[in-house]
């Protein structure tokens, strides 16, 4: 075996040394992923793709690969990798919840309830089986409401059912159908039960929630990107409480969609993020809008505020992360869960071209070939949300305008002339001359 070889751990991570200020003329890659992202690192000027046993600079790999291989590894300065180590405490349903509930507790006792009121996001939510007895209690408080259960680990809407009786829990605790096996993995994973949503916000009678990009490239100090472009996932079927047993009524993720008989992959169930905001203005009117996607920013800040302490930091490290989010009738934002692994597979044209266009931001931001300059308040489709506090647009006036007048420098569903924007911020590719 070579000396540079890490235990437990095929293959080195070389480097090839730059002069200060150089940009790095090859950035060898590895990628577990067969999709899209896939054909944007095949695309990149300068990159190079090695297999399983080759040195390399940049992994973009499974939560899988990085379970077994982490914590065994030892990465030079320059890697990078597209994953925290324990990303989990915020993209695991139960975890996600436990850190929120202890965040807003933590706001309570330090800055008072109506701070801790801005954490009011999610909806009432129970660990299973541990936290039985007290979904129980609440349960019967509120008599005829549907609840979801949701596996805490798995994707794509496996395992998740509706429910409107307690009996229907206990049919589920002694199924009988699952295996030994499968039953014991239910123990292992646990479950979640959550206040379901009874009034969702509708467009032509039909269930939709947001899927967005979050950009994460350090927990201490925390800082986050927010991607203009995103889409509303729609269901195919008219909404109704009436049956509770039908998924293409109540789940709008694309795998399950698909599947539905009268599924037109051409037409797709997606709306692209710009769309939808437009559609929202026109009804409702640009300033109840604005304050809709205001409360939307701050459930980004305050779930990751909420596992900055425990998530491993780890300046190699990096997470495009997937929120999904559901509008109720009044206009409220509710956070249904963040995805580590986002799907990059696409539905249809338009949405391949939007996913190679948010992942070559994100392999900018990530800045591999030392472009950046580190003070960016936007790169291409990413507009700088969170840098260690706050950022503002830079047309505010900070001279004669107050606190209160700050506006937040995000602008989801808004234009996204990123080729424009990329053009005048990145010096071209080491070697390439600008076109």
């Amino acid at each position: 075996m070579s000396k540079n070889k890490t235990a437990g751990y095929k293959g080195p991570y070389g480097y090839q040394k730059r002069r200060e200020g150089d940009g790095r003329s090859c950035v060898r890659y590895k990628c577990g992923l067969t999709n899209t992202i896939q054909d944007v690192l095949r695309q990149r000027p300068g990159w190079m793709e090695v297999k399983d046993d080759g040195e390399w600079d940049f992994n973009w790999c499974d939560v899988g690969w990085l379970r077994e291989n982490f914590d065994h590894s030892y990465m030079e300065e320059h890697v990078r990798i597209c994953h925290f180590r324990n990303h989990y405490e915020l993209t695991r349903k139960n975890l996600m919840v436990k850190n929120l509930k202890r965040y807003r507790k933590t706001l309570e006792r330090e800055a008072g309830r109506i701070e801790a009121s801005k954490c009011d996001f999610f909806p009432r939510t129970f660990e299973l089986p541990s936290e039985y007895h007290l979904f129980v209690e609440e349960f019967k408080r509120s008599p005829g409401s549907t609840w979801i259960m949701k596996p805490v680990a798995r994707s794509q809407g496996k395992g998740i059912f509706l429910f409107q009786k307690l009996k229907d829990i206990m049919d589920w605790k002694k199924d009988g159908s699952r295996s030994e096996e499968q039953r014991d993995e239910t123990q292992v994973e646990s479950y979640v039960a959550q206040r379901y949503i009874e009034n969702p916000y509708l467009i032509s009678g039909r269930k939709f929630d947001l899927r967005v990009y979050v950009l994460v490239t350090s927990y201490i100090p925390l800082k986050a990107w927010l991607y203009r472009d995103g889409f509303a996932r729609f269901s195919s079927t008219r909404f109704s409480l009436t049956s509770i047993d039908d998924q293409y009524v109540h789940l709008t993720n694309v795998a399950v969609q698909k599947t539905a008989p009268d599924y037109d992959p051409e037409k797709g169930c997606k709306w692209q993020m710009q769309q939808l905001r437009r559609y929202l203005t026109a009804r409702h009117g640009t300033e109840t809008i604005e304050a809709l996607f205001k409360d939307v920013d701050n459930i980004f800040v305050r779930s990751l505020q909420s596992v900055q302490k425990v998530i491993i930091n780890d300046k190699h490290c990096f997470e495009l992360y997937g929120y999904d989010i559901l509008l109720d009738q009044d206009l409220k934002p509710w956070l249904i869960e963040v995805n580590a692994s986002p799907s990059l597979t696409a539905s249809s044209k338009e949405d391949y071209d939007m996913k190679c266009c948010l992942l070559e931001d994100t392999l900018h931001i990530v800045d591999m070939e030392g472009r950046l300059t580190g003070r960016e308040k936007r790169v291409g489709g990413y507009d700088l949300m969170w840098n260690d506090g706050p950022v503002y647009r830079e047309d505010i006036n900070l001279e004669t305008l107050g606190s209160a007048c700050f506006t937040a420098n995000t602008h989801l569903g808004c234009v996204n002339d990123r080729k424009k924007q990329l053009r005048q911020l990145l010096k071209p590719f080491p070697g390439k001359k600008r076109i």
